[in-house]
């Protein structure tokens, strides 16, 4: 059932504040059932019935539940009696309406209280499916982006929560407190007339069939509608990524005419999701009113029956318990409807936290620091495919000794920046191995691994912050900076050593300056330098370059490149290079070519040879 697989997933951490909720529901339904007693005695008493003849019995002497309230009612005809014969029936009834109001008013507290611990129940339930999404999309490789659209993710992390928010939690909150209500109210039910609660609980699964079905064509639907969102984000995403191509070519119309297509496919699949959704209000309240009906025959028949059960004081009383029943199950039918469209939606997000890593974790990590790297990396025999048909590595063989530089160059779509993302574990190699000092980097922890690395890409990833929390995002600021300085004197002197501290001290606020999206208030060339400073504060023993000056223009390429000669002192570092005039004093120069190192060597020596690089060397001239 989805109710208790909701139960045993979500609420286990707050036990006790649900044992606190339904304990408070329970208190508010028996108080309910105290106020709604006071009717008999009014009617009696508005029906002229008080004169009934009724004794006092002993409740010791009685057995069995009919028995026992029996005895009970009878006592308390005898006291009303009594009170009446002694302050007359207007007194007794401004008595009944005032324990009418108190019992109403313990009731209310009772059923605030629980609505009072119900609250951190749904809101942690929520905070801790967000939690669980997010760290596990952190920790997803990078392939599973490959393949995912990002607008698939970021629906599933935002429409498909608030679909949870706004229905399962709602529906969560409805079947904590109305089982227990239509639970006492039936015992009640049951204890009052048996024999017309039999036949008032053989009519309901009639109601249950029509509720139910139309519950399940509800699921389908919504899973539906929660795709289309998906594809609604993911062109929106699109859109604003690449608007300046957009309008370049003038293809505004084919945009708006696909996203037109798509947001009226969505529009009709949640009419139909609503108006189901909507019926069963209607629906159940139909039905309930066909039950009183029947039911209304059918006490009658009781009543007027030589051998009456029930009295017409008590039937009435019986129609308001189970009158009161009927709001509840209409919420809990409601309720149902909102766990199968929310079950459609956690189905979506399930499809993320259950996705399993191909980047395994070692169960017993070999050790890593900065102090335990001593000879260098190698690629030994190492092939890589994204998709099984198409190989992008084959057989790279090549070490890279600690404290050189070496350089992958060639065309676009040969290999470079695959090689370099199988370095720090973003990918694994599907034969041969990437080796750390001798050792396969699989049998590194990711964390230790990556901990030896800076990575500077050719589009820079800086976050909408201020810069000096761009500048340390890489490092634990809460231990001590490097070389005796405070971290702000650490993070200037990283800003100098890659040409930013110029800019950075003309901006308004300084350090404390916020860059916008993605560093939008900053020029290419300096967000380039940021990201420099970033690796500079960090200090890895490992460097990435990955086309680190390709998009920049002459005179912040000039500035970024000072930058990386700086960085790059006495690390071991690996540079995939478009322009390849800024790796000529490289240590290995391999030139890539589908997928394969086809040449290897200084950059007289390949130039000399009148190869690829020859070729690529002239080509840019």
């Amino acid at each position: 059932m989805p109710f208790l697989t909701l139960i045993r997933r979500f609420v286990p951490p707050y036990k006790g504040l649900m044992a606190l909720n339904i304990l408070f529901n329970l208190l508010s339904t028996i108080l309910s059932l105290f106020s709604f007693a006071a009717i008999i005695p009014v009617l009696r008493i508005l029906f002229g019935l008080t004169a009934v003849d009724a004794q006092y019995t002993d409740l010791a002497s009685v057995s069995g539940i009919q028995e026992t309230m029996a005895a009970l009612r009878s006592n308390l005809y005898c006291m009303l009696n009594e009170q009446i014969a002694i302050h007359g029936s207007s007194f007794i009834l401004l008595q009944l309406g005032l324990f009418l109001v108190i019992m109403t008013g313990l009731k209310c507290g009772a059923a605030w209280l629980a609505n009072y611990y119900m609250v951190p129940i749904r809101t942690g339930v929520l905070r801790d499916l967000r939690q669980q999404l997010y760290d596990k999309v952190l920790s997803l490789p990078m392939g599973y982006f490959t393949e995912a659209r990002r607008g698939d993710v970021i629906s599933r992390m935002t429409n498909d929560v608030g679909e949870v928010e706004g229905s399962i939690m709602s529906a969560l909150d409805i079947l904590f407190k109305d089982p227990v209500m239509i639970l006492v109210y039936l015992i009640t039910l049951i204890v009052i007339s048996w024999q017309l609660t039999v036949f008032v609980l053989l009519l309901m699964p009639v109601a249950i069939f029509f509720i139910g079905r139309i519950g399940r064509s509800l699921k389908r639907a919504s899973n539906k509608g929660q795709e289309q969102n998906a594809e609604i984000l993911s062109s929106i995403d699109e859109t604003l990524l690449g608007l300046r191509v957009v309008k370049g070519f003038n293809a505004q119309h084919k945009l708006r005419e696909r996203f037109n297509t798509l947001i009226n496919a969505t529009r009709a699949t949640f009419n139909r999701i609503n108006r189901r959704y909507y019926l069963a209000h209607p629906l159940s309240e139909f039905l309930g009113t066909t039950l009183i009906a029947i039911i209304l025959w059918f006490g009658g028949l009781l009543i007027l029956s030589d051998h009456a059960t029930i009295d017409a004081s008590t039937f009435i009383y019986y129609l308001v318990i189970f009158y009161s029943i009927i709001n509840p199950a209409k919420d809990l039918s409601r309720a149902s409807y909102g766990i199968r469209r929310g079950m459609a939606s956690l189905e979506r997000i399930d499809k993320i936290l259950n996705t399993q890593s191909n980047i395994p974790e070692p169960e017993h990590p070999a050790h890593l620091t900065q102090d335990t790297f001593r000879e260098g990396l190698a690629f030994e025999h190492v092939h890589f495919s994204y998709q099984p048909d198409r190989e992008v590595l084959t057989d790279i063989c090549l070490q890279i000794p600690k404290g050189k530089t070496i350089a992958l160059v060639g065309q676009s779509g040969s290999g470079k920046t695959t090689m370099t993302d199988l370095v720090p574990r973003f990918y694994d190699p599907d034969q041969g191995a990437v080796t750390l000092d001798g050792t396969d980097i699989r049998a590194f922890s990711t964390h230790d691994l990556r901990a030896l690395m800076g990575i500077v890409c050719q589009e820079p990833v800086l976050f909408n912050d201020t810069v000096y929390n761009n500048i340390t995002f890489g490092v634990d600021t809460t231990q001590p900076a490097p070389n005796g300085l405070s971290w702000p004197e650490a993070v200037e002197q990283a800003a100098r050593i890659a040409n930013a501290h110029e800019f950075i001290a003309q901006m308004p606020e300084g350090y404390e300056t916020n860059i916008g999206d993605r560093g939008s208030r900053l020029s290419g060339g300096q967000r380039q330098r940021l990201s420099i400073a970033r690796a500079i504060l960090k200090n890895p023993p490992i460097l990435i370059l990955d086309e680190a000056t390709s998009a920049l223009d002459t005179e912040s390429e000039r500035l970024v490149q000072e930058a990386l000669e700086h960085l790059m002192k006495e690390r071991t570092t690996l540079v995939v290079a478009h322009r390849l005039s800024t790796i000529k004093h490289a240590d290995l120069i391999c030139v890539m070519h589908e997928g394969r190192i086809v040449e290897r060597g200084t950059h007289d020596d390949l130039y000399a040879l009148g190869g690829y690089y020859t070729k690529l060397v002239d080509m840019q001239k």
